[in-house]
């Protein structure tokens, strides 16, 4: 996995990329109780705003990490949001998007990167 300072993961499954948000930035956020998703098949820029999470301490916003387009987004955060808080980094990702090449990621932060940058 890969890591952004704005604390979004990003894996590569196949050919799309996975994304989501961190378990320091669901800790962070407290106790989630709203996600707006993109829809699929939008075209998205490098720190466009793709998602909106409510949570009881505050609203936040989840950039898109890389240009693409969105493919699929998990349907289940906007029924239970509060899936992000119990498996932030696994099953509540919250979209997979295609982009053209793969090796912008490489200059992403890796897992020790990121617990350092976190500190």
């Amino acid at each position: 996995m890969k890591y952004t300072e704005e604390h979004e993961w990003l894996r590569v499954e196949d050919d799309v990329v996975v994304v989501g948000i961190t378990t320091h930035a669901a800790e962070q956020l407290g106790d989630v109780v709203f996600v707006e998703l993109p829809e699929e098949g939008t075209e998205v820029a490098r720190d466009d705003e793709v998602v909106v999470i409510e949570s009881v301490k505050a609203a936040s916003d989840i950039l898109a990490p890389l240009d693409g387009e969105i493919t699929e987004v998990n349907a289940v955060l906007s029924d239970e949001p509060s899936k992000v808080n119990d498996d932030p980094e696994g099953e509540a990702w919250f979209f997979k998007m295609k982009v053209e090449d793969l090796s912008v990621m490489d200059d992403l932060m890796d897992e020790a990167a990121y617990k350092n940058f976190i500190g």
